[in-house]
């Protein structure tokens, strides 16, 4: 299949950036929130995919970001949701616990989502590009090439590179592995601004995003947390559909497995972010 690619011209002004909304309405109203503050205007917001995932309310999540108008690409979720796929595509090891998961909120989420949300997922595109501060900037989910390939702040340089060269970007801006972080080399950047839906495995129910700016003429940004209604989140979640583990983990900001993590951010867990 074709990728699809958005091209949204020059954009000014301060950028916000968000991956992985998972469901998590609670987290979702308070973005939208922080956004109104800082005076960002929705065609400044910018999702990395997965506004669908383990949380409870999927219905409700995607008729917000429609209202709000913000943007975002595909992630595997929607992809897969879209095609009616049997599962989320994530790609992780048949008989996992991530796997073993994932046949509890998937299917939860598709029988709660309405035909006109599936068509507003329809709409977007697999990457956005746009020229911001001077730079070429290309959003991703996993990467360029693969959806759902898992891109961690220790993944090689040179796998990360491919993407550069392949869309002449300056930036990189991806989602997917649920974590905030940033990788510079040779002035090109890799920016993931972490997901809002579950905690960083950082040992706090405190969720992730990111803001760039251009006040000064250059590409500056900043990682940030947000605070929003996790109580809630978590008591929805206890519906006795959904894995309870995930739902401990919006409390505790520790996932109940690492699975999908490399040794460094493994070892990391519980010990907090650094950026």
């Amino acid at each position: 299949m074709d990728k699809k690619i958005t091209n949204i011209g020059t954009l000014k002004g301060k950028l916000l950036l968000f991956g992985g909304v998972y469901s998590n309405l609670q987290a979702l109203e308070a973005l939208k929130t922080i956004a109104e503050k800082e005076n960002i205007p929705a065609d400044n917001c910018i999702c990395t995919g997965d506004i669908v995932g383990y949380c409870a309310q999927p219905e409700e999540t995607v008729q917000l970001f429609k209202i709000w108008k913000a943007k975002s690409i595909l992630g595997n979720v929607e992809i897969q949701l879209i095609e009616g796929g049997d599962d989320c595509g994530c790609d992780f090891t048949e008989g996992s616990r991530c796997d073993g998961f994932s046949k509890l909120w998937y299917p939860f989420a598709q029988s709660k989502l309405s035909k006109d949300s599936i068509n507003h997922l329809k709409t977007f595109p697999d990457t956005i590009t746009f020229n911001y501060a001077g730079k070429t900037v290309t959003v991703v989910h996993g990467d360029y090439f693969n959806v759902s390939e898992f891109i961690f702040k220790s993944t090689p340089w040179d796998k990360k590179a491919t993407n550069f060269e392949t869309t002449d970007s300056a930036v990189i801006v991806a989602g997917h592995c649920g974590l905030p972080f940033y990788h510079e080399n040779n002035d090109k950047l890799w920016l993931n601004p972490g997901v809002i839906g579950m905690p960083a495995n950082d040992g706090s129910p405190q969720v992730w995003y990111a803001i760039l700016d251009d006040s000064d003429g250059d590409l500056k940004f900043k990682h940030h947390n947000l605070d929003y209604n996790y109580k809630l989140t978590n008591s929805l979640m206890q519906n006795g559909l959904l894995p309870e583990e995930y739902a401990r983990t919006i409390i505790t900001g520790i996932w109940d497995n690492t699975e999908i993590l490399p040794p460094l951010e493994s070892g990391l867990q519980g010990f907090g972010i650094s950026l």
